[in-house]
């Protein structure tokens, strides 16, 4: 497993254990955390949300009687989603993180973001949280998540810590903020830019880029890979690639994330030991540009 550095600070997995369908194990969760670890993952993504907090606590289960590993990994959190609102005040901030931690059977989470911008945020008063949580230790990094560079700047106006992360959805099918780039300057659908230029922001910032839903279309629906009938030229070009670098599709797919300069952190939400082998095989090769840009095409974007 290839790692890279968060933020500049924090050596991780280039592939991260995202956490959310822990609850939808059937079997041994201990075998699905257990394989990840073997293939060289030591990050592992959560949210106070996922379950409804039951994700946290099964992660927490397989800690207490998994001691030893707790020095050996990286976890990372997330706050702020409520029932119907988003809420960045200081007091859910500290009160989500305490559930957390008991949740997760630990005393700090290594990394806290802000799950989804609040309309309502107060810069000041997410300062006083995050101030509050890392002096007590219960936090030692801080980041976001669903941010554009303005809201991330308006954050860093009061708070102090600097933000290392930002968790963004991107894949094959979902490449919008990459396509924009590629697509300055002209009138046609992929030069529309949704997100500030967020990408090119991130790595002048030195922060990394967490890409949620990489095998996903669209909002959190159906995997792409495989889905040869609404997606026939790219699986066949996944297909193609899988057999060039004896990987499988889905490690192809990794790749193209992975082999793009930001030095992106893939986050796989597979529960299937299987599929999680495959998707760190992709941390270990690298496309060639050709293949890179084949790829590209093959998901149906054009080059102008």
């Amino acid at each position: 497993m290839n790692n890279i550095k968060i933020g500049g600070v924090l050596n991780a997995s280039a592939v991260a254990m995202g956490c959310m369908r822990l609850t939808n194990v059937q079997g041994d969760i201990d075998r699905v955390i257990g394989t990840a670890l073997d293939e060289g993952i030591n990050f592992f993504d959560h949210a106070d949300i996922y379950g409804g907090g039951r994700c946290e606590a099964l992660f927490g289960e397989y800690l207490s009687s998994h001691r030893d590993i707790r020095d050996k990994i990286i976890i990372q959190t997330k706050c702020s989603i409520r029932p119907g609102r988003y809420d960045f005040s200081k007091s859910h901030i500290l009160s989500s993180v305490e559930g957390s931690l008991k949740r997760l059977k630990t005393d700090s989470v290594d990394i806290l973001l802000l799950h989804r911008p609040d309309a309502l945020m107060e810069p000041e008063e997410v300062a006083e949280a995050f101030n509050e949580l890392q002096s007590s230790g219960k936090v030692r990094y801080f980041g976001v998540s669903n941010h554009n560079p303005l809201q991330i700047e308006l954050l860093k106006t009061a708070v102090t810590q600097p933000l290392i992360v930002n968790q963004m959805q991107l894949s094959l099918t979902e490449a919008g903020m990459i396509t924009s780039g590629l697509n300055v300057n002209l009138k046609n659908s992929e030069s529309v830019m949704h997100d500030g230029s967020v990408l090119d922001y991130m790595r002048l910032k030195g922060m990394t880029l967490q890409a949620w839903s990489p095998f996903q279309q669209g909002f959190i629906k159906s995997p792409f890979v495989g889905d040869y009938e609404n997606f026939p030229k790219l699986n066949e070009k996944l297909d193609e690639l899988a057999k060039k670098y004896g990987v499988e599709s889905v490690s192809v797919a990794g790749a193209w994330i992975l082999r793009h300069p930001a030095k992106i952190q893939l986050i796989s939400g597979s529960m299937n030991p299987e599929r999680i082998r495959a998707i760190c095989a992709g941390a270990d090769i690298t496309l060639s540009r050709e293949d890179w840009y084949e790829l590209y095409l093959a998901a149906g974007y054009r080059l102008p």
